[in-house]
């Protein structure tokens, strides 16, 4: 008995059956080995920042490959001891509740102004007082217990920075001279993403050193810790800049030492540092690396934060961009990166069924 041949449609039907179990399996193998996956692909990630470095010292200054990772190994060291120390203040401070007793008393004070305001009549909170104060009260509380959340996630993230650290040394003394043409496809795909990573690095670093140093002579409190978390959410695209221009101001507002004018302008000067590099510096440096639709960051950002919570937010954007390199570079998988930018043309002529051979006229 003969098996007659499939259809190109029941095909596209197996096909996207098995994309679909095939993604299912791949993230619940990425979320069973979280502990193990995200410092590694973090130890991949700065260690690609490091060789631009590591060559730099090789080619230039003759120095052999050991020393040259151990010079840049000491730097990046020197570097991360630094931050440690400015962060490991403000989180302490953040971890302590009556730290928050001044802002807790000026968030009083400013919702009893609220209460008694004309527009708290519009609204009629005025008439019902009791039910008002304990909404200010929840939200209060709400407020203090996400501060408390937020300094508890960055300890988390300095929690893994010795394994980290540990792995990018295996990573970088573990390295062999490569064997690989220059003008193969795997050099240029490993040149394109070390370039990607090492710009992406350098923007964020330059985005929280500039917000940090801002809210630092605007003499807000943890000053360190918001430059840190503009560094962190600089990674993901539109929403990090928004949350990160957001996050200082209710200590900016709240600080009985604090002006109106110093408020005012905790929210405008990173509002425009963060404006000014999104819209000119990272377009020029980046070229087209982040051509990626922003259905595709938004989609990319909730699966990895799902699988890998905090970190998975850190990396799903330059993990996305870095897939797109090598799609881009790959001629079979050029659709899946035009895709990603969301052009779905290529895509859909791939996948388009064959036409049907004419009949030969009689």
């Amino acid at each position: 008995m003969t098996i007659p041949p499939s259809r190109p449609s029941d095909r596209r039907v197996q096909t996207a059956c098995l994309l679909i179990l095939t993604l299912i399996a791949t993230g619940i193998a990425l979320a069973l080995l979280q502990l193990v996956l995200v410092p590694f692909v973090l130890a991949i990630f700065f260690s690609q920042c490091l060789t631009p470095m590591i060559n730099m010292l090789m080619h230039r200054f003759r120095m052999p490959q050991m020393v040259a990772v151990t010079v840049a190994a000491l730097a990046a060291g020197a570097m991360v001891i630094g931050v440690g120390f400015l962060l490991t203040s403000s989180i302490s401070g953040m971890s302590q509740p009556e730290n928050f007793d001044p802002y807790k008393l000026q968030f009083k004070h400013f919702s009893t102004r609220l209460m008694e305001s004309r527009a708290a009549g519009w609204f009629g909170l005025q008439q019902n007082g009791a039910r008002s104060n304990s909404f200010m009260d929840q939200l209060q509380t709400r407020g203090v217990d996400v501060l408390a959340f937020t300094a508890a996630q960055m300890g988390a993230v300095l929690k893994n920075t010795a394994t980290v650290l540990i792995l990018m040394a295996f990573l970088l003394f573990g390295r062999r001279p490569s064997r690989i043409s220059r003008f193969s496809i795997l050099n240029e795909i490993e040149d394109r993403v070390q370039r990607y990573i090492s710009l992406t690095v350098f923007i964020s670093v330059l985005t929280g050193v500039l917000v940090g140093c801002t809210l630092s002579i605007l003499h807000v409190q943890f000053a360190a810790g918001f430059g840190f978390l503009a560094f962190l959410l600089n990674f993901i695209p539109n929403l990090g800049a928004v949350v990160a221009t957001i996050l200082p101001l209710p200590l900016a507002f709240l600080d009985p030492h604090l002006s109106v004018v110093q408020g005012v302008l905790a929210l405008a000067i990173p509002a425009a540092i963060q404006v000014a590099i999104g819209s000119f510096v990272q377009p020029r440096m980046m070229g087209h690396s982040l051509d990626l639709h922003p259905v595709v960051l938004l989609l990319s950002l909730l699966f990895f934060t799902m699988i890998w919570g905090l970190g998975g937010a850190f990396l799903a954007t330059p993990l996305t961009a870095v897939i797109k390199i090598i799609f881009e570079k790959i001629p079979a998988t050029r659709p899946l990166a035009a895709a990603l930018a969301g052009n779905l043309d290529p895509l859909a002529q791939m996948v388009e069924e064959p036409s049907e051979p004419r009949k030969r006229a009689a």
